[in-house]
C-alpha cells in the first residue's frame, strides 16, 4: 500500500506539471514542471523524502530500460540522421562532456562548502 501512495502521489505532482503545461503558454516540458513542483514540494516540505524515497527509487533503477524505445525509433529515422551522423555525435560527445565536467565542478563546490561550513 505504502508504493501505491508514493506512486500517486507522484503521478499527481506530474499531472500538475501536465495542467501547467497546457495553461502556461511557455516551451517548457510539462516533466520540467512536474519536477520544478516536486522540488518545490520537496524544498517546503509540503512533501517530506520519505512520502516518495521508494518509489522515486524504483523510478531511477529503471530509467534506462524507457530509453530502448527511443533509441529503437532512432532506426526508424536512419535516412534522416545518416547525412547528419558526425555532426549529431560529435555534438553528443562534447555535451557531454561538457555536462560531466560542470556536474562534477558543481559536485566538488557543494562537498567543499559543507566541509568549510562543519568547521
Amino acid at each position: 500500500m505504502k508504493y501505491l501512495k508514493q506512486a500517486t502521489l507522484i503521478l499527481l505532482i506530474s499531472f500538475a506539471g501536465e495542467v501547467l503545461n497546457v495553461v502556461l503558454p511557455l516551451p517548457i516540458p510539462a516533466s520540467v514542471y512536474g519536477m520544478v513542483i516536486l522540488l518545490v514540494c520537496l524544498c517546503t516540505g509540503l512533501v517530506r523524502v520519505g512520502q516518495v524515497k521508494e518509489t522515486a527509487g524504483f523510478l531511477i533503477e529503471i530509467m534506462p530500460v524507457m530509453f530502448i524505445p527511443a533509441a529503437v525509433g532512432l532506426t526508424d529515422a536512419w535516412p534522416s540522421l545518416q547525412p547528419v551522423l558526425v555532426p549529431v555525435t560529435l555534438t553528443m560527445v562534447l555535451t557531454t562532456v561538457l555536462v560531466m565536467a560542470v556536474t562534477g565542478w558543481v559536485t566538488q563546490g557543494v562537498i567543499h562548502k559543507e566541509k568549510g561550513a562543519k568547521k
